[in-house]
């Protein structure tokens, strides 16, 4: 719900918490290829992402907003993790995909390089959003205004089943997804290329609408709603940082966690304690209004 009144807390709480996400995300993958051997990292790989399955589906259950976006958030995460992005990696070694080396250096590991394979099943997957789905996702809103203009409530009748676990696990899902897409597509020479100014522009692009959905997302009251409006505020604002890391604009500390431990624990503590801080403030607003 949106009012005329600034949410600055909230706001800054939920886009520290899935900021925070994204480099921790990135380094427990690169953790556990230097502490694992590959068969082990990939058993716990596949586990990880039964386990952000079995969370998501929890969340389902779960009695409040707030609780229910936090289940789905956190088990998107451990999902897209484990049976996404660790399963890319094994089959592209398993297959013998080779990296992008560019004057002696990996720029793009091979997991990412056969991500793009994925873009008919991405628009399968959106092709049911934009038909079969009245939704509160402003991006697909305006798609649908703008395909189907005064025939949209013909043709887009009724909201799926709305479980916001759910929701949330789609939304995280499919916005990464879609950040991957772009950026690959963005870096492939074949196409554009990581400093052509096309891939630069799609970063300023996106970082002036992340700022537009920050403001946006000032005036939206309920912890829930602003958890899930941070998910593709934070999406949207990374882009720009993928890109400029990879053209070493930036030193991504995240990258190379090992080397950087005080930084990284640093930034789980905090990670930590906002979580645990909305899960206190979803369990006393369970509490207050007599939820089970």
């Amino acid at each position: 719900m949106e009012t005329n009144k600034i949410y600055v807390w909230k706001t800054v709480a939920s886009f520290l918490l899935v900021l925070f996400m994204m480099p921790l995300g990135h380094a427990l993958m690169i953790t556990m290829e230097h502490l694992m051997d590959r068969t082990t990292m990939h058993y716990a790989a596949f586990a990880m992402g039964a386990v952000g399955l079995f969370i998501v589906i929890r969340g389902v259950f779960a009695k409040g907003d707030t609780r229910q976006t936090l289940w789905g958030l956190f088990g998107g995460l451990l999902f897209w993790t484990g049976w996404v992005e660790f399963l890319f990696m094994y089959y592209a070694h398993r297959y013998g995909v080779q990296p992008e080396i560019v004057n002696g250096e990996v720029v793009t590991k091979p997991e990412y390089l056969i991500l793009p394979a994925t873009f008919g099943l991405w628009t399968m997957v959106m092709v049911l959003y934009l038909f079969s789905a009245r939704t509160g996702c402003n991006f697909i809103n305006w798609w649908q205004k703008r395909l189907f203009r005064d025939k949209k409530d013909i043709i887009v009748t009724r909201p799926m089943t709305r479980h916001v676990s759910i929701v949330t696990f789609m939304e995280l899902i499919m916005i990464l997804w879609t950040s991957y897409l772009l950026l690959m597509f963005c870096y492939d020479p074949n196409l554009l290329g990581d400093h052509h100014p096309v891939t630069f522009l799609v970063g300023l692009g996106c970082f002036i609408g992340s700022v537009f959905m920050f403001i946006k997302q000032l005036r939206i009251c309920a912890w829930g709603a602003n958890i899930r409006f941070s998910i593709a505020t934070v999406i949207v604002f990374w882009t720009p940082v993928e890109i400029l890391g990879r053209v070493n604009f930036l030193n991504e500390i995240w990258v190379a966690p090992m080397e950087h431990k005080t930084e990284m624990i640093i930034l789980l503590g905090a990670f930590i304690l906002l979580a645990v801080y909305l899960w206190y403030v979803a369990a006393k607003k369970k509490n207050r209004f007599g939820l089970k």
